[in-house]
């Protein structure tokens, strides 16, 4: 059926303005003031809710091939599209690795199959991601791959560093490091501070991740390469990569949700839930990465949802897993913690991603007649708190709960079908 979005508060790169928006095969139809419904067509009523370009999640774990007991295509797509996303970029860390075209092409075919948003199958940038041979770019990116990473494990030698870098220059496509100098991060459950030295547990300085931001900006320097800096989370990186920019290198970055909210502090609790790679840093780390979404130093917020089974998080620190649900909860923590524009943040989950995933032709796009109906409806200012037993994932380790949200997607809109209606997802 099509669609007729009443009253709405439109917001994209053009800016801000009332108006409703027509969907029919697929495609935005006509946008305008007070447009007339035909009678045939399913009539959304947006008073006092933003439409937006769909968002766009670079780093998600979908968990499937492998580890289907926490996650599948399914149901982590199904939790995307209740967070606003229209497209998600799958990891690779999955069993098999997808560092072949065969692994690649399942995990596309899975996602065309069964997901409620676009599913973007990243690939390793080396085999197995076990950081000894590059996996063959050519071939991946013939098939459609756009982003390349060992996500979950950074590539430790930079010599093979550098010729990924150069294959990728020729190619077109995205290195994505994970920045973690391993040798520094042995044994580590948390930040390394005031905190870690009080509780006696071992430490992850935040120079093992400011070595390789720095080690790779020079790579990109050397190489004419691209790179894209997952999850940063200290002060050191933002700054290098805010000097790599003035530079003009081709540096993109992304934070987490959780690294503009959530402070080491929280590990007191000795609660597994907020353990994650990398570690939950301090407020000053925290106020550097907000600072850096505000001021276009950070490109994106990427969510690095990482379902776990209950029974791996309630393990002693030591051995439980680290990561984080965060689809569902993504908005809520931007709108509550980011002091900038809504703009900005919806510039953030959307078409910068987009642009760097290299699909801004057909998600994050302008909110106009004739473009692709990759939509989010979204009330910016509710209140609401997080309730693990209703999430859509199969897992439920959301570090969220008691902690006040603000802003919830209400619909999401993907290929013109109405997945999410009024908060609750349609298949």
């Amino acid at each position: 059926m099509n669609l007729l979005i009443k009253n709405g508060r439109l917001l994209d790169q053009d800016g801000t303005r009332a108006g409703d928006v027509r969907i029919a095969d697929g495609r935005i139809a006509d946008v305008g003031e007070s447009l007339e419904g035909d009678g045939a067509e399913q009539v959304i009523d947006a008073t006092g809710l933003v439409v937006s370009p769909g968002f766009v999640d670079l780093h998600v774990h979908l968990r499937e091939p492998g580890k289907e007991e926490a996650e599948t295509i399914e149901t982590g797509s199904r939790a995307a599209a209740l967070g606003g996303f229209t497209a998600v970029v799958a990891m690779p860390n999955t069993e098999p690795t997808q560092d072949c075209v065969e692994v690649v092409d399942f995990v596309r075919e899975q996602g065309r199959r069964a997901a409620l948003c676009d599913v973007l199958p990243a690939a390793s940038i080396t085999v197995g991601r076990a950081g000894t041979q590059l996996s063959p770019f050519g071939e991946l990116a013939d098939a459609g791959v756009r982003i390349f990473t060992d996500d979950g494990a950074g590539v430790q030698d930079p010599l093979l560093m550098r010729r990924a870098y150069e294959y990728a220059s020729d190619l077109g496509i995205v290195m994505a490091q994970h920045c973690e100098v391993a040798r520094l991060t042995d044994g580590a459950v948390m930040h390394e501070g005031a905190c870690c030295s009080h509780l006696g547990l071992p430490g992850w300085p935040s120079l093992a991740e400011e070595l390789m931001v720095h080690r790779d900006i020079e790579l990109v320097r050397l190489t004419g390469g691209r790179a894209h800096l997952l999850h940063l989370s200290t002060a050191g990186s933002v700054e290098l990569v805010r000097r790599a920019k003035a530079d003009g290198l081709a540096v993109t970055a992304e934070a987490t949700p959780h690294h503009i909210s959530l402070t080491d502090e929280l590990l007191r609790s000795y609660d597994a839930v907020y353990k994650v790679n990398p570690p939950l840093r301090t407020r000053d780390d925290i106020a550097a990465v907000r600072a850096g979404l505000a001021d276009g130093t950070i490109d994106a917020l990427a969510t690095d949802h990482a379902p776990h089974e209950s029974a791996t998080k309630e393990q002693p620190l030591d051995s439980a897993p680290p990561g984080m649900l965060g689809l569902e909860t993504a908005l809520g923590v931007a709108i509550a913690h980011l002091d900038v524009e809504l703009d900005a943040i919806v510039a953030a989950l959307s078409w910068k991603p987009a642009a760097i995933a290299g699909v801004e032709d057909r998600h994050g796009r302008p909110v106009r007649a004739g473009e692709p109906a990759n939509l989010a409806v979204f009330d910016p200012a509710v209140e609401w708190e997080v309730v693990p037993a209703e999430l859509a994932s199969k897992s439920r380790n959301t570090p969220y709960v008691g902690i006040a949200l603000t802003g919830r997607v209400r619909h999401t809109i993907f290929g013109g079908e109405l997945v999410v209606k009024d908060g609750t997802a349609r298949r």
